[in-house]
């Protein structure tokens, strides 16, 4: 029978610290290391190459050229150790902002190679890399292989009175063939119990060895925190163009297919009753009757379709007042709570208001709850906002749902949308918004 729920792995008997010497995650790690020392040779001595010979032929026009064609072979390199960190550390580091030249051709790209700080960030990286690799390779190769072998020192210990005529490792000696050796049980017993530990703590310092060079990737050759912020920017700012042409698409119809509409007919009927009027007065009357009711109808559409775009009480008295008019045409009772000290920009403000408003509608048609709540409150430099329901759960912010949307949105001011609902029920969802007063 399929319950729904993906079958629980059963958990490892193994301790973690027992396990961690044969995982492949330590093995990926020390090969890491390993390859650490020639990838840094190769990336040490084109840095210094490339620095020398730009250096070198900048009182020659060829310099410059020169110095940005290493830059970019710099920044091909890094590409090769993201990829490689990607492969052996699970390290995934987006590539840096690519080189747009302000203007075309061959000296457009070599000053936007030069101005770029992506570049000079992996030509920095090749020469910092290479005393740290070479340290991590040595340390590493050394710590682990000695762990291992004295772990299996009992093993390959005939090999010292058969080949070096001493009956075990030496621990003193004084050169005269007098000294300290570890032979026996005993002895084997304790090489192989600190081989042991060395072996035990081997993952650990690899993996602390790593996390040296996953920090310099990750500084060096991934994209800038300006750069990702901007990239951000974009992305939220196509967002909100999105959102906007989809609000005004929604006007459109909302204008085209309601009270549009409803005016064009309300116009044919009174045309109509002018041409009954001298005929059949009663007739005309029981037209412009009906006629009467229609305006209502689109005036009341009108109201409506104004709310959506921005209501009138939220202008006027603020985000509390608007809240609980919310509230009140909501199918399900819902208890409102604001406590701000003074109004928000008019932005915030509107967005706070179109959350509140988008999730109260998610739980009149899709909760089944019975009550709700509403609290706003200010901390900080920020507005937060928190929608509660007991209804049955399950909502997420899966693509194409309009919590998705919502999040998008909040997301564009950098707001946050967080949401909490098991199936089942109940069902929390957090607005943040940045406080702009």
């Amino acid at each position: 029978m399929d319950t729904g729920y993906a079958p629980q792995p059963r958990a490892s008997r193994v301790p973690v610290g027992l396990r961690a010497p044969f995982s492949g995650r330590t093995w990926r790690e020390f090969l890491h290391l390993i390859l650490n020392l020639p990838m840094s040779v190769v990336m040490f001595a084109y840095a210094i190459v490339v620095m020398s010979l730009g250096a070198g032929l900048l009182i020659t026009f060829l310099g410059i050229p020169v110095l940005a064609a290493g830059l970019s072979g710099s920044r091909a390199l890094g590409a090769l150790e993201r990829g490689r960190a990607r492969a052996l550390l699970d390290l995934d580091v987006a590539a840096p902002e690519p080189i747009r030249p302000s203007k075309p051709g061959l000296m457009g790209w070599v000053g936007a190679v030069l101005k770029s700080g992506a570049s000079w960030r992996h030509l920095l990286y090749g020469l910092l890399h290479f005393p740290w690799a070479l340290f991590s390779f040595v340390f590493s190769v050394v710590f682990w292989t000695v762990g291992w072998a004295l772990l299996a020192y009992p093993l390959w210990q005939w090999t010292f009175p058969a080949y070096l005529g001493q009956p075990g490792i030496q621990l003193w000696g004084d050169g005269t063939g007098n000294g300290v050796y570890v032979d026996g049980s005993t002895g084997m017993a304790f090489v192989s119990g600190f081989g042991l530990l060395l072996t035990l703590a081997g993952p650990w310092v690899i993996r602390g060895l790593t996390s040296v060079d996953r920090l310099m990737i990750h500084g060096l050759l991934g994209p800038s925190s300006l750069a990702t912020r901007v990239s951000e920017l974009e992305s939220d700012r196509g967002v909100v163009v999105d959102t906007a042409a989809a609000d005004l698409r929604r006007i459109e119809r909302d204008l085209h297919d309601g009270a549009q509409a409803r005016l064009v007919a309300l116009a044919m009927d009174l045309g109509l009753a002018k041409e009954k009027l001298t005929e059949d007065p009663a007739a005309a009357a029981k037209m412009v009757d009906e006629a009467h009711g229609e305006v209502k109808v689109a005036l009341q559409e009108l109201r409506d379709l104004a709310r959506g775009i921005h209501p009138a009480i939220l202008t006027d008295r603020g985000l509390g007042p608007a809240l609980s008019a919310l509230a009140a045409r909501c199918t399900v009772p819902v208890k409102v709570t604001v406590d701000l000290g003074h109004r928000p920009a008019a932005a915030i403000e509107g967005i706070a208001y179109f959350t509140v408003s988008e999730l109260l509608q998610n739980i009149s048609k899709h909760a089944q709850a019975t009550s709700a709540t509403v609290d706003v409150w200010h901390t900080a430099d920020r507005i937060m906002v928190l929608v509660t329901d007991d209804g049955r759960g399950g909502a997420n912010t899966a693509t194409g749902s309009g919590l998705a949307g919502l999040s998008e949105r909040l997301d564009s001011v950098d707001g946050l949308l967080v949401v909490d609902s098991p199936v089942g029920g109940p069902t929390a969802i957090s607005a943040e918004l940045p406080w702009r007063g």
